[in-house]
């Protein structure tokens, strides 16, 4: 009797390196896009942090309001990244480090994908001392 034995291609590697290149790319071109989400969300935050500690300075001068603060807010949102990223800006008086000082709090989505995000996902608030002319 005679034994037929089939030839295994467990030990081949041929046609692997295709397969190979689809999974390593895959993996990359995820790993490229993650970083890059993130460089862009830090972006928005910064941006942010920057316009509401900008309306905060110039709506704690003495010759301006809070309304002053946060439309400055406002404007340098919209120019910046968007007027959807400037939709909920508050500036309030009180006192910050014991000192009497206006601040401008801003509620903005946080970027996920693109430029969609959840809403409210981000707040940030700048600060910046009362002026006065005693």
């Amino acid at each position: 009797m005679r034994v037929r034995v089939w030839p295994t291609r467990l030990g081949d590697d041929r046609g692997s390196a295709p397969a190979e290149f689809v999974m390593v790319s895959a993996l990359l071109t995820v790993l490229t896009l993650s970083v890059l989400q993130l460089g862009f969300a830090l972006h928005v935050r910064n941006t942010v942090l920057d316009a509401a500690a900008e309306g905060a300075r110039y709506g704690a001068l003495a010759d301006n309001t809070l309304a002053d603060g946060a439309a400055r807010t406002r404007d340098l949102i919209t120019t910046a990244i968007g007027a959807g990223y400037a939709n909920d800006v508050t500036a309030t008086a009180g006192s910050y480090l014991e000192h009497p000082a206006v601040a401008v709090t801003v509620r903005t989505p946080l970027p996920l994908i693109g430029l969609v995000g959840l809403d409210g996902g981000l707040e940030v608030t700048g600060h910046a001392a009362k002026e006065t002319l005693d």
